[in-house]
Parts: structure tokens; sequence; C-alpha cells
């Protein structure tokens, strides 16, 4: 098991990610990806685990696994044991020498994956009382859950979950 550790916000996530971004950009090359920062790290004032999600959306799997080895070059590892439980998603991560892990997860621009990850993160961003609600949470579960990460993340699903359905019923 993985201990759970939650630090708080920090004003160089968002650089980080461009950096991140620019990389990416550079090592999908001449693929067109869409790439978005998601994860708590991307919601301005909310404490995260010390990891940058990023979402590479494109317009097929396809596209993102004929730039895996390009990827792989510039230090994006793709981890393939999640694929099972996820098959519409390819995951890759990174882990530099002086800075943030980060995840990479490559979607389908505009699937439920690319558009749960984005609602959720937007949902957050919009309403301060629900972010501080999340917050809380998080914070509450990392006591509960602090030797158990998978535990951990399991436990923030239902209130994921509720934020998404809210959303749905809203634009329906």
């Amino acid at each position: 098991m993985t201990a759970v550790h939650l630090s708080p916000w920090s004003a160089d996530w968002p650089r980080i990610f461009a950096s991140v971004r620019d990389e990416l950009l550079a090592a999908s090359a001449p693929a067109e990806f869409v790439i978005e920062h998601i994860g708590s790290t991307a919601v301005h004032g909310l404490v995260a685990k010390p990891v940058i999600d990023v979402l590479l959306g494109a317009r097929s799997l396809a596209a993102i696994e004929a730039r895996i080895a390009a990827l792989g070059a510039a230090g994006f590892e793709y981890v393939s044991k999640y694929e099972h439980e996820l098959p519409l998603r390819r995951y890759f991560v990174k882990q530099p020498a002086d800075g943030l892990r980060v995840h990479v997860h490559g979607v389908l621009e505009g699937a439920d994956l690319w558009q749960d990850h984005l609602a959720f993160r937007d949902a957050l961003r919009e309403d301060a009382a629900l972010c501080d609600a999340y917050q809380a949470l998080k914070l509450r579960l990392a006591r509960e859950h602090a030797e158990d990460k998978a535990a951990y993340t399991d436990a923030k699903a239902p209130f994921i979950q509720s934020v998404l359905a809210a959303r749905r019923a809203s634009s329906a």
C-alpha cells in the first residue's frame, strides 16, 4: 500500500503543467492533441497529492499509441497495466528527478472520460462551496486512509459521481 500525502495548493503547479504541456506537444508532433490540466492541482486553492494530472485528448487511441515511443523518449513511461480497468485510456507517468510526478491520461477527445475529467475540474473551479466541501472530504479521507492510497481514491468516488450527475442533470 502507498501512503496518502496531500500538499497545500502551489502557484508552481500551473507553471509546471505549462512546461509539461510543451514537452508533450514536442513529443507528440506531428499528431494533433488537445492537452488540459486536470485533477486537484488544476484547481486554485485546493489541496492535492503532489502529482500533475494531464488529460491528453486525441481523435483516436491509435494516434496516441503511435506516439508511445516518442513520449517514452521524452521521459513519459507508458503504463499498460490499468488498461483492463480503463480500456479507453492510455496512461503515461513521468518522474522528473527535480520535480513533481506527472500522470498523463490519453483518451479520446470528447468521449465520456474526457468530458467527465473536465466537468469535475470545472465544477470545482466554478463553485467555491463545492471546492471547500471536496477539500474537507479529501482531508478527512487522507486521515482515515493515510496508508492506503487506493482506499482514499475509492472513497472519493461517490462525491465525484454526485457532482458529475448534478452537472449532467443541469445541462439536460
